[in-house]
Order: C-alpha cells, then structure tokens, then sequence
C-alpha cells in the first residue's frame, strides 16, 4: 500500500480499510456509520477519509468522527508490520 493511499480489505468477514500515511499504517473499520458507505471508495486526504455516500468524515489514525451525518466512530484496528506484511487484530 503505496504512501499516501489506502486500501479495503476483508478480513475474516471484517471490512477494514488499511491506510499509508508517511509510512505509518493505520487500519479502521471500512464501513461508514451512518448509512453504511464503503470508505474505501471515498476521498482520502491527510489524515481523513470521507464517505462516498453522504460526506461524513473521519479520522483514519483514530476512527473518530470530524464531521457529520455520522455520530459514532468507525472501530479501529491494532496492526503490525513485519517486512512487507502487515497482520491486523481483529
């Protein structure tokens, strides 16, 4: 996962979205919570992502939420790097 990007994956029937920021991984739950949006395919910039469906923001380092429809943050997930393979607990 190039830097700067991001990435959705399911794990074990758990949908994350695994993000690169300045080389430092970061995994939250891929599900927006308020309508159900795939983050994955919503715009990513700095630290956010915001949900295609109805704009709602939030922070990939910590799940919380920045901005409204949604009010309850995405889980985040605990991950490790090892060489080029990065294991989530979920």
């Amino acid at each position: 996962i190039p830097v700067g990007t991001m990435k959705g994956l399911d794990v074990n029937g758990t949908k994350i979205l695994i993000v690169n920021i300045d080389g430092q991984f970061h995994a939250i739950g891929a599900i927006c919570t308020h309508r159900g949006g795939m983050l994955g395919e919503g715009e990513f910039s700095g630290t956010t992502v915001t949900c295609p469906l109805h704009g709602a923001k939030f922070d990939v380092t910590t799940g919380d939420v920045l901005t409204q429809p949604a009010r309850a943050p995405v889980p985040r997930y605990p991950l490790k790097v090892e060489g080029e393979n990065i294991f989530v607990r979920i």
